[in-house]
């Protein structure tokens, strides 16, 4: 296993679709230790996920975990999970507008609109079906992960830029 750098705002990797794995690659040497180093980088770093296009690889593959985060000292905890070609659809036309940030935009947060219920279907790392649904914080982390695997970070989707702030000044004022 190993740490990752990150790719940072600006990186084409960023923008790019990312290309969906074949059943029989999932199970791969390669692709299984791309899962494990996703899992050290993203806990590095606090991150609440990591998508493979963060560390570089244009790959369908995301991971999450919210356990105890720094970051993050009032969510929810959830388990550690890895994605492999996810598919999220909304089930509800309720959204929240809430605060995001970004390994891949390090020092900043802004609020983001997103679904408060969503349905997934993916392959574990295993290569296993998995059909579940989430809400609230648990959606709004697999909405924003899934999102790099489309070339989407979480500015495209704000309402309004009035928000965006450096860390600094959202503890100071925000918080």
């Amino acid at each position: 296993m190993a740490i990752r750098k990150v790719a940072r705002l600006g990186t084409p990797v960023l923008r790019q679709q990312a290309r969906a794995l074949a059943p029989d690659e999932i199970g791969n040497a390669s692709v299984q230790t791309l899962i494990d180093d996703m899992i050290e980088t993203m806990r590095e770093y606090d991150g609440a996920g990591l998508a493979a296009p963060q560390i570089y690889e244009s790959l369908q593959i995301v991971v999450f975990e919210v356990e105890g985060n720094p970051r993050y000292p009032e969510a929810p905890g959830i388990p550690l999970t890895v994605l492999v070609n996810p598919v999220v659809t909304p089930t509800t036309k309720e959204m929240e507008e809430d605060w995001e940030g970004c390994l891949s935009l390090p020092d900043l947060r802004g609020r983001v609109p997103r679904y408060t219920s969503v349905s997934v279907t993916a392959h574990d790392r295993d290569g296993a079906r998995l059909t579940f649904e989430a809400d609230d914080f648990h959606a709004r982390v697999i909405q924003h992960e899934c999102d790099h695997l489309d070339g989407i970070v979480y500015p495209d989707r704000m309402a309004s830029m009035e928000s965006l702030s450096f860390v600094r000044e959202y503890q100071r004022y925000q918080a």
